[in-house]
């Protein structure tokens, strides 16, 4: 018969890693009501190639103690979203009325990315993700990118018919440097990058690691990494299987979550004897 220790080490072998979706607040059935959701593809990569279980996290104001929060998971995942950043929340100016915004989102991930950093729980921002951990760090964004002197545009493409993987295909190179080039073994990589806004001014905790032709900021690390503290501006759950260096970020993102989890166990094990 196995021990109750035995049967306690089993269990915490065969557990997986908590990881936190940040949900955006959707329009369905034509604008009837509303939900809180995110796309299939960033489930499906954080269970897949980061070997986690996923919840969603619904954005609201004022609800949630993030401190207490992040205490009791073992990462953080922000996908994109079609609402950006409110832009009080980087002193930006003010943008047109008709600009799609989440309030709950704003306010839910601000906190949680601050109080995550603070804890070294794993945080992986991608698309919109990426500008929420700059921005939380006191970094700040370019309201439109393509309407800067020099820049591409970089949104996605909005004629009729257009089909998901055109949307998504790749679209330019990526300059790496620091712990992403050694990650993907080189200095440059193709990435589906689609945003209308930006990184502007970087927070001083970041480091850029990845820069695009026309000098967009698209991607990021913390400096002096615990953990996996990284965002980067293109869709790396798109489809990771048949792109290398997002499933490598997905993967990593995963060992962190695991390391995480090992240590919250290791807490929880030595207050319990």
């Amino acid at each position: 018969m196995a021990t109750q220790s035995g049967y306690h080490c089993a269990m915490i072998k065969s557990k997986k890693p908590m990881v936190c979706i940040a949900a955006s607040l959707l329009d369905v059935a034509s604008g009837r009501f509303q939900a809180h959701g995110t796309s299939h593809k960033t489930v499906h990569s954080v269970v897949r190639h980061a070997s986690c279980v996923p919840f969603l996290l619904p954005g609201m104001l004022d609800e949630y103690d993030a401190a207490e929060l992040a205490s009791r998971i073992d990462g953080l995942l922000l996908p994109g979203g079609r609402a950006n950043v409110e832009p009080f929340h980087y002193d930006g100016p003010d943008v047109p009325d008709d600009e799609p915004i989440d309030p709950g989102r704003d306010d839910t991930v601000l906190n949680l990315v601050r109080a995550c950093v603070d804890q070294h729980v794993p945080i992986f921002g991608i698309c919109r993700g990426i500008q929420e951990m700059n921005v939380a760090l006191g970094g700040s964004l370019h309201y439109r990118i393509h309407m800067l002197d020099g820049k591409d545009d970089h949104r996605m493409p909005r004629h009729e018919n257009v089909t998901p993987e055109e949307i998504f295909r790749l679209r330019h190179n990526v300059t790496l440097s620091g712990s992403m080039a050694q990650i993907a073994g080189a200095t440059e990589v193709m990435v589906n990058s689609l945003h209308g806004q930006g990184i502007d001014r970087i927070a001083d905790r970041f480091e850029v690691e990845a820069v695009s032709p026309d000098g967009v900021i698209e991607g990021i690390r913390l400096k002096h990494d615990h953990t996996f503290t990284v965002g980067v501006q293109w869709h790396a759950e798109w489809e990771p299987e048949n792109h290398e260096f997002s499933r490598q970020l997905f993967e990593l993102f995963g060992e962190a979550a695991r390391e995480r989890l090992r240590a919250r166990d290791a807490v929880a094990a030595s207050v319990a004897v």
